[in-house]
């Protein structure tokens, strides 16, 4: 029905509005550069002829119905992209979370359950791991496996030793060992601590096996 038109398929966005409407010896008008029904400096007359260049520069036409008394609806027909069967396939396929390359990373949680699942992600994602329940137990292992472990991530809220004077600890022995942060959403100054210890990956608990996976591989690959 539109001279503009070409076969295929369409992206349609509609707008409605409830107002006075548009009488009909104006409808053919205003898409024309500053026509306006307003009141002079109320409006430019170039809002509709504006949106009328970009509708077109993507090759989209543009449909009116309006009725005195009932509002206006505008309807965009945009022309979709059409994808190849292989395109299409790409677009589909779910993006695998980065893989370790044998890596030796040291957990340390004080809670079990957070323990045991952030070790088998890591382990299915292809890296080592070595576990620890609190600060003082994480330097222990640390310093027996020092020059295997490419990075520590650690809890900021343990008891007896807490995250902070752990990454300090660890810092002493090795001031440019690898460290993620981690901390639950609610910790009370959590954030602060982590700011005051200059670690620059941080992750926000309860945080995703992808998120997990994704910031390991980002602190493995900085030089």
């Amino acid at each position: 029905m539109h001279i503009e038109a070409k076969p295929g398929r369409y992206v349609k966005i509609s707008v409605t509005d409830s107002g006075t409407g548009i009488p009909p010896g104006l409808l053919d008008k205003i898409f024309d550069p500053f026509f306006t029904t307003k009141d002079l400096n109320k409006g430019t007359g170039l809002g509709l002829s504006t949106v009328m260049g970009i509708v077109k520069s993507h090759e989209g036409i543009i449909n009116v119905y309006s009725e005195p008394g009932k509002g206006t609806t505008f309807k965009v027909y945009l022309p979709a992209m059409e994808l190849s069967a292989e395109a299409l396939k790409k677009l589909t396929q779910p993006i695998s979370p980065p893989r370790g390359n044998g890596e030796m990373i040291l957990v340390v949680d004080d809670e079990a359950s957070i323990l045991t699942i952030t070790s088998q992600t890591l382990q299915a994602f292809g890296y080592r791991v070595l576990t620890a329940t609190d600060g003082a137990d994480a330097l222990a292992v640390f310093m027996e496996h020092k020059n295997e472990i490419a990075v520590v991530l650690t809890d900021m809220m343990m008891p007896l030793m807490g995250g902070a004077d752990t990454i300090h600890a660890l810092r002493r022995i090795n001031p440019t060992i690898k460290i993620i942060a981690a901390s639950g959403l609610n910790a009370k100054g959590g954030a602060a601590k982590v700011s005051e210890t200059g670690i620059k990956h941080f992750l926000a608990k309860p945080y995703t096996a992808g998120t997990l996976l994704r910031v390991m591989r980002t602190i493995l690959d900085e030089v």
